[in-house]
């Protein structure tokens, strides 16, 4: 090939002419968008430091580089030079191998933490998506939020006290709602009390708690307590966990005279041959199922029975108020029921 052809010096200039811009264009160009990534990546990995410094100091542990290392995903050598760099701009404190928060990096912390409650908040009353999703996502959009989005969310949501699990959000002023009750794990035979919080991490012990449909708002009473096995009874069924299981669970106590729920059980434990009045629906059933619910008809005090069972039991249509309503038995769960 001839290189002194005009039209083919031509195309080289075009092409690298278009590479180039492709590459140095504002704001879309390859450059700046591997810029961005770079600091967007930087930040992620801060951000995640402290939240992870922030969980393990509130829990009353000792953190070391080590134990960083192996809790979060990212290359060690990265997070040792992050690390460097946020003892250089007071976000941490570091003493030999111990790491701190200082208190400009627990305020950062608590921004955080608050936008990754808000958003599973957000999650849990205004989509679809499943209570085993929230974390995850919440995990990706707490990085996203600016604080003044943080701000509006909040406020379209009510400025809520805690998230759907349970925990505390942290207000705009970086003050925390009070942490109440105790862990499951503790309480002895007989004690009578509601849930309040389920720890949504570690991801395994939540997949045990989600598999068995243990929900929060639920009363329950604790049948056994061992080295072995933690029973309680709750609406109408007896729930068996492991300690460490049960040990994410927190629960209000309540006093021995306190009016207690016994009597109350789930809608799909009802059989064919039996009534019950509704005494409401679940506070695990959020947003817009919870609506829906509701506008079918299944409020407090409505008498129901079952209409007609499928072929494989399930869904089955129960009788409320004049109307055949078809629900699945992981619908029916969230509804609490009187049998009379």
């Amino acid at each position: 090939m001839n290189l002194s052809n005009p039209l083919y010096n031509l195309l080289i200039f075009t092409i690298a002419t278009v590479l180039l811009y492709f590459f140095l264009r504002p704001v879309k160009g390859w450059f700046w968008l591997l810029k961005n990534n770079l600091k967007l990546n930087e930040k992620v990995i801060i951000e995640d430091i402290l939240k992870q410094l922030y969980t393990d100091e509130n829990s009353g542990k000792q953190v070391t580089i080590n134990a960083l290392t192996r809790s979060l995903k990212f290359r060690d050598e990265l997070i040792i030079n992050t690390l460097k760099n946020m003892s250089v701009s007071e976000l941490i404190r570091l003493d030999g191998d111990v790491v701190r928060l200082s208190p400009v990096g627990w305020e950062y912390a608590l921004k955080i933490v608050r936008v990754h409650r808000l958003w599973e908040k957000y999650l849990a009353e205004k989509t679809g998506y499943d209570k085993s999703e929230w974390h995850t996502r919440a995990e990706m959009m707490e990085h996203e939020l600016s604080h003044e989005e943080t701000n509006r969310l909040a406020i379209q949501l009510g400025n809520p006290m805690y998230d759907p699990h349970g925990d505390p959000i942290p207000t705009l002023l970086g003050k925390m709602p009070e942490e109440k009750g105790v862990s499951l794990a503790t309480l002895p035979v007989n004690t009578v009390g509601r849930i309040i919080h389920i720890e949504d991490e570690p991801e395994v012990i939540y997949k045990q708690i989600l598999a068995e449909n243990i929900h929060i708002g639920s009363w329950i009473r604790v049948m056994e307590s061992n080295n072995e096995r933690i029973v309680f009874y709750a609406e109408g069924e007896d729930f068996k966990l492991a300690p460490v299981v049960a040990a994410n669970i927190t629960v209000e106590v309540f006093e021995k005279d306190a009016i207690q729920e016994d009597d109350a059980v789930r809608l799909s434990s009802l059989k064919a041959n039996e009534t019950a009045r509704i005494l409401g629906i679940s506070k695990e059933c959020r947003g817009e199922s919870r609506r829906r619910l509701l506008d079918l008809g299944f409020v407090k005090g409505t008498p129901i029975r079952i209409d007609l069972v499928s072929p494989l039991q399930n869904p089955k249509a129960y009788e409320v108020k004049g109307t055949s309503i078809a629900l699945r038995d992981d619908q029916a769960i969230n509804i609490l029921i009187k049998k009379d």
